[in-house]
């Protein structure tokens, strides 16, 4: 059974790693937010690693530069524009 101060660790070493990543999150992070930082990790992990390049330009049948060149495009506006913002009264 977890102790308070188990419990505590825990949500210290949490605040530690979101602190730290970006792409961690945090409690007030909304929807489009969180899907925006996975797609531009995926993003970013196909672009550095080669084989994976290579995979999606045989795939696509275009070249490695053009499919990094699409990848890097892509990052810019990976799901589309925010949605507007809400007044809070």
């Amino acid at each position: 059974m977890a102790t308070l101060s188990d419990r505590f660790n825990i949500n210290a070493q949490l605040e530690h790693l979101q602190s730290k990543y970006v792409g961690t999150g945090h409690p007030d992070i909304n929807r489009f937010e969180w899907n925006l930082n996975i797609k531009r990790d995926t993003y970013a992990s196909l672009i550095g690693h080669h084989s994976l390049t290579a995979y999606h330009a045989i795939a696509e049948n275009e070249s490695i530069g053009r499919i990094k060149y699409n990848f890097l495009q892509n990052m810019l506006l990976p799901c589309g524009l925010p949605p507007e913002k809400e007044d809070e009264a």
